[in-house]
């Protein structure tokens, strides 16, 4: 399965729970949706011959700040469909004509029809993509593809099938297909992606891509995806780059993670994070996220096994951190994790655990490890022992809850701290007016944060920026060189 799609359908959950909500943007620039359904289908400016710096650009379009999509052409008269460009996977999928979907999927998105092109080829072999909450199934095909004012030959793709789709993402999504810009080398077995075969047939310039996310729901135009170059107009001052760190997906180091202007210290080491073209929300580690939220004044849910462990063990897990230089080791010398060495507290977290007995399974060792991060935290702003243990009690009662949005007081949103993250040595911030989102703008409305925990298994932690920071940050995909690059967006 390919995990990191999962954090790209941690967004369509969002937009199924928003689906029904109307949307503006306020002055304060905070997300704001109202009771009364939006139009989605909007005016936009043509894309086909607009090219932006020598590169070429597709107009995208904004459904609530929680998917992005363009259009693109299959065949010759080229056939319309609605795409996300992922950069969280290499794998091209659209809806076939032999759809045995359910009726609301086939009747009510485009499908790609082989039979009206003059430029397809057959393939006819089997393929499956797993998602986390579903899968597509279908054949492949070869046929002209048209990005822009770009036509990409014998390009092969998947025509999607069928579908399992418990959660009726896909056939709720707005959107037709996927098309991945992700590397190859996430789907070896799998057709030659579109970029690779935009730089193979000589029709990009540089081997670069770059993306402008408009935030602003009410605006024609959601935003541009410019392959083969960066349009001026969509940043300002310079990007700054780092380098990948895994070929696969674009995958590079940040640095610390600071609440307002306080270091949480959790990444001073580096933590590995992703630039996620397909994903909403900014997510990582449970133990983070839950700081952060904790700040921001979010609603919780109980973790009793991390109660337990603070109710037993809280005080040595204190002395021993204000007693050792090597913190990753506190949790095993206290007989609550097997081993030396943190697992990033990526696994055994269960929330609202009831009667549980400590020590003996992952979630103490997880719990433990969660402990002694927020504990280093406390430590570093010099806060009392006392005080250190009520707020790691506080947070237990607090933890996050991946698959529901994390409320907070509307009226407090003022009050909130930035949030900044690391990255080439700069700290690029986020203020509450980006992070948080409002549902609705009369007095009984509701806000939530835009940060939710998502624990990734070894080789994990992996924490993923999502639309939230890449509609502040104006990114750049750079193949050629190998990194990616940010920039304040205009």
């Amino acid at each position: 399965m390919e995990y990191k799609l999962q954090n790209m359908l941690l967004g369509f959950c969002l937009s199924l729970l928003l689906a029904n909500l109307g949307s503006s943007v306020s002055d304060d620039g905070l997300v704001r949706m109202g009771l009364k359904k939006r139009k989605y289908d909007q005016a936009v400016r043509a894309s086909d011959d607009r090219s932006s710096n020598g590169g070429h650009g597709v107009v995208l379009k904004n459904y609530l700040n929680v998917q992005y999509f363009g259009e693109i052409g299959i065949g010759t008269p080229p056939q319309t469909f609605n795409v996300v460009f992922h950069t969280g996977s290499s794998k091209f999928w659209v809806i076939s004509a032999n759809c045995f979907f359910s009726a609301v999927v086939c009747d009510t998105h485009a499908k790609y029809n082989s039979s009206w092109s003059s430029t397809y080829k057959e393939n006819g072999t089997d393929a499956a993509i797993a998602y986390s909450v579903g899968a597509v199934s279908g054949f492949y095909s070869s046929d002209s593809v048209k990005v822009g004012d770009l036509v990409v030959k014998n390009q092969d793709f998947i025509e999607a099938t069928r579908e399992a789709d418990g959660s009726g993402i896909f056939s709720k999504a707005k959107f037709d297909g996927i098309l991945g810009l992700g590397f190859q080398e996430t789907s070896p077995n799998s057709s030659v992606p579109v970029w690779y075969n935009m730089i193979e047939q000589g029709l990009v310039k540089e081997q670069v891509f770059s993306f402008w996310l408009n935030l602003k729901m009410d605006d024609p135009v959601g935003g541009e995806i410019v392959f083969g170059g960066v349009d001026p107009n969509h940043f300002k001052g310079k990007h700054s780059y780092v380098p990948l760190t895994r070929k696969g997906y674009w995958q590079f180091d940040m640095g610390d993670v600071l609440i307002g202007d306080k270091t949480t210290g959790h990444c001073s080491k580096g933590c590995s994070v992703t630039a996620d073209s397909g994903a909403d929300l900014f997510a990582g580690p449970t133990s983070v996220v839950a700081m952060i939220n904790h700040e921001i004044g979010t609603d919780g849910v109980v973790s009793q096994e991390c109660k337990a462990v603070v109710s037993q063990h809280g005080s040595t897990i204190l002395d021993l951190l204000i007693a050792t230089a090597q913190p990753e080791k506190v949790c095993s010398q206290i007989g609550l994790c097997a081993f030396d060495g943190t697992r990033g507290v990526s696994v055994g977290i269960r929330s609202v655990v009831v009667n549980e007995s400590v020590g003996d399974s992952p979630g103490s060792c997880s719990a433990c490890e969660m402990a002694v991060v927020w504990m280093q935290y406390q430590l570093k702003q010099n806060q009392t022992p006392e005080h250190i243990l009520d707020y790691v009690n506080d947070l237990c009662e607090k933890m996050p809850n991946p698959p529901q949005l994390s409320y907070v007081d509307c009226n407090s949103i003022s009050k909130m701290p930035s949030i900044s993250f690391t990255i080439g040595g700069k700290a690029f911030q986020l203020s509450p007016k980006d992070y948080i989102l409002r549902e609705g703008s009369d007095p009984a409305s509701r806000c939530f944060s835009g940060f939710t925990a998502y624990d990734v298994p070894p080789p994990g932690p992996l924490w993923t920026l999502g639309y939230i920071f890449m509609g502040r940050y104006h990114t750049v995909f750079d193949y050629g060189n190998l990194r990616v690059g940010f920039a304040e967006a205009v």
